[in-house]
C-alpha cells in the first residue's frame, strides 16, 4: 500500500524496532500526526491467548478516564418504559421490530447497540450482520441489560468495548491526538490494567506480548510490554 510523504517522514523520526516507554510513545505519536483532522489514537495489544478456545476469549467494557474524544452513536433495541428510558438518556435510535427491520435493510450508522433481554429473540436474527462488525449486543459487555438508560449514558460518556480478534489482538481507541499527554497516558493505563484484570485463567506464558500505539494515519510505535503497566510515575509527572 502506498504511503504518503508525511508517513514516510514520520518513519525517519523514530526507531521502528525500539521498545519505548509509554510516555515516549505518546509523545512520538502526537508529534508524528500530521493529518488535517484530529486523528484517533489507537492502542493495539497482542495477548498470549488462543481466541479459538472459548475460555481464552478476552472481552468486556471499560470507561476511559479521559473519554474517547467523540460521542458514540448508540442505538437501543427496547420497547415500552425501557424505550422511553433509552430516549431520555440520549440514544440516537430506539425501536424494537422496526429497528431490527431497518438494520436488516442496511442501517448500520451506529457505534454501539444495546438491547433489553426480552428483545434478544428478534435481535438474534441480526447476528450475521452485527456479529462480524463487533456490534452484536452481549451480556458480557453490558450491552444486553434491563437498565438501558444507564447503559446508553455510559457508552455515550466514554465507555468502550474490547475483544480479542481471531489472532489474539485487542484494539481500543484511547483518545484523540489533540488530547494532552496526561489524558492519553491515563487512558492507556486504564486499558492495560483492564486487560490484565481480564486475563483468562487458562492463559499460560507471557500475557502482554506486544503493545503498539499509533494515530489514524501514523506509524505504530512499540511500547515495551514489560513496562506497559509502569505508568503511575509517568502519570504523576504529566499531572
Amino acid at each position: 500500500m502506498h504511503k504518503g510523504k508525511g508517513y514516510r517522514a514520520a518513519l525517519e523520526r523514530f526507531d521502528r524496532e525500539h521498545l519505548y516507554a509509554p510516555a515516549e510513545a505518546v509523545e512520538l505519536v502526537k508529534e508524528m500526526a500530521r493529518a488535517k483532522f484530529d486523528e484517533t489514537v489507537e492502542l493495539a495489544v497482542r495477548l498470549g491467548v488462543d481466541p479459538r478456545k472459548a475460555d481464552q476469549i478476552v472481552r468486556g467494557t471499560l470507561t476511559l478516564p479521559s473519554g474517547t474524544g467523540k460521542t458514540a452513536r448508540v442505538v437501543a433495541f427496547a420497547a415500552g418504559e425501557a424505550a422511553a428510558e433509552a430516549r431520555a438518556a440520549g440514544a440516537d435510535e430506539v425501536g424494537a421490530d422496526d429497528l431490527v427491520a431497518r438494520v436488516e435493510s442496511g442501517f448500520l450508522d451506529f457505534d454501539v447497540a444495546i438491547a433489553t433481554p426480552d428483545l434478544m429473540g428478534q435481535v438474534g436474527k441480526l447476528g450475521r450482520i452485527l456479529g462480524p462488525r463487533g456490534l452484536m449486543p452481549n451480556p458480557k459487555t453490558g450491552t444486553v441489560t434491563t437498565d438501558v438508560g444507564k447503559a446508553v449514558t455510559e457508552f455515550k460518556g466514554g465507555r468502550v468495548e474490547y475483544r480479542t480478534d481471531k489472532v489474539g489482538n485487542v484494539h481500543v481507541g484511547v483518545g484523540k491526538v489533540s488530547f494532552d499527554r496526561a489524558q492519553l497516558l491515563a487512558n492507556v493505563h486504564a486499558v492495560i490494567e483492564e486487560l490484565v484484570r481480564a486475563k483468562p485463567a487458562a492463559a499460560k506464558g507471557k500475557y502482554l506480548r506486544a503493545v503498539t500505539l499509533s494515530s489514524t494515519m501514523g506509524p505504530g510505535v512499540h511500547i515495551d510490554p514489560t513496562h506497559a503497566r509502569d505508568l503511575e510515575e509517568e502519570l504523576a509527572a504529566s499531572a
